[in-house]
């Protein structure tokens, strides 16, 4: 091979750092390599990663393999000790290009491949820009990173290290130039997103953050959260839910369960109650939005009356795309030392809660039929609508964005045909 390969695992943010690596390295020089940017949100996130790492010193036998991320950071002599790996940069080192300049030689011992620094010491996040997302339509621009909760079952924290807020005029200034660069939809990403600005002078919020762009950048044509922790939601987000049609109709929550007891177990700041007002305020003011949300399946001690609870929260807060992931205990955590369940119990539950998330997409997309809805087209035949709906795509024109009315389903995503009055292409091109 030539040049630099990258291969990402886990969130969207992850995904931008991965364009910021790219054109680090490169800058730095570095030519036949490969970069693995690996996620540690579970233990299989983890597994793959490893899996990825063997396939490419297969594919790519004389090619330099770095490998960073989350997972790199928390588990750095892990990687170390593989013999397929030739360096391993911490999520600060990874950022920048001196890090890909003097990289140790091959065959050197597990300690020196490191190069992996105490992340709770970073204090800044440094702005980082990007004119382009390799394979995709929507640009994403990073607004914040690492956190300040300590969710008993997350590992992020270590990997990531203490919230910290780029500023405002940066995330303005790397909106206007991915818009310039073609992107319609831009989409603010982070660790805790919904944490932005504490660090900041004048304690900005997302919600404010998301207004000044729309101000500041009025070529932005639909901007979207990735995720949000509803309990830090501010009075400028319920006005752009509420007023701000370029604000999209999709908001991805981090609900992890629907037992108050299991909720306080996980230490999360919610309660059950909060959950459901949150979304039942947000359709209120915007009855066409749509909830994906993350939940984990057969946390310790969960009983199966918790884990009804929790299905049964999907099906009254109407989550429409639901994430299922089964509890997978990362050292460290205080929640690896609690009374752990059998993993097939375990994986039992992740299965149920799954069918009935699919019973909700389905009847989400139910009602989605028969309506017009504006989408932006992606690389891969595929599309998204306002609410991040799923539509069959097939011979549209990457990028653009269209209406269209929604003729089906299959159970997956929609199916449509172009809206006569839209069969011009884009609008607003």
């Amino acid at each position: 091979m030539s040049g630099v390969e990258v291969i990402t695992f886990g969130c969207r943010l992850n995904t931008y750092e991965s364009e910021v690596m790219r054109a680090k390295a490169e800058k730095a020089g570095l030519n036949n390599a490969v970069l693995v940017n690996t996620c540690a949100v579970t233990g299989e996130a983890v597994r793959q990663a490893r899996q990825a790492i063997r396939r490419a010193r297969r594919d790519n036998p004389h090619a330099r393999i770095i490998v960073t991320g989350c997972a790199a950071q928390t588990e750095k002599q892990m990687f170390a000790d593989m013999p397929e790996v030739d360096a391993v940069l911490g999520n600060e080192e990874k950022l920048q290009s001196a890090s890909y300049r003097g990289l140790p030689d091959f065959g050197v011992s597990a300690e020196e491949k490191l190069r992996v620094n105490d992340i709770m010491s970073i204090r800044a996040t440094a702005p980082q820009m990007v004119r382009h997302i390799d394979g995709h339509v929507r640009a994403f621009i990073q607004v914040q990173n690492g956190c300040d909760h300590r969710c008993t079952f997350c590992i992020i924290p270590y990997g990531r290290g203490n919230s910290r807020s780029v500023p405002m005029g940066s995330v303005v200034d790397q909106a206007r130039k991915l818009v310039e660069s073609g992107y319609r939809e831009v989409v603010l990403t982070g660790v805790d997103a919904t944490s932005y600005g504490g660090d900041l002078p004048g304690r900005p919020t997302l919600g404010y953050l998301a207004k000044t762009l729309l101000k500041q950048v009025p070529d932005i044509l639909r901007l979207r959260l990735s995720s949000i922790d509803s309990i830090e939601a501010d009075a400028h987000l319920w006005d752009l839910v509420a007023d701000e049609p370029r604000f999209m109709p999709h908001l991805h929550l981090s609900l992890q369960h629907g037992d108050d007891m299991i909720l306080k177990r996980m230490k999360r700041r919610h309660s059950r109650a909060d959950a459901l007002a949150f979304t039942q305020q947000a359709r209120r003011l915007r009855p066409e939005i749509a909830f994906g949300a993350d939940m984990i399946a057969g946390f310790p001690t969960e009983t199966q009356d918790m884990a009804e609870n929790a299905a049964t929260l999907a099906e009254e807060a109407g989550i429409s795309f639901l994430h299922v992931f089964p509890y997978s205990p990362r050292p460290g955590t205080p929640a690896a030392r609690m009374p752990q369940l059998d993993r097939a119990l375990v994986k039992e539950r992740a299965a149920r809660l799954r069918a009935r998330g699919d019973a909700l997409q389905t009847a989400h997309l139910d009602r989605m039929v028969g309506s017009e809805q504006s989408i932006i087209v992606e690389n891969n035949g595929m599309a998204h609508t306002e609410n991040f709906s799923l539509v069959a795509a097939p011979g549209l024109i990457p990028g653009d964005l269209q209406r269209v009315m929604i003729t089906g389903h299959n159970g997956r995503h929609l199916l449509m045909q172009v809206a006569p009055a839209s069969a011009a292409s884009s609008q607003a091109a």
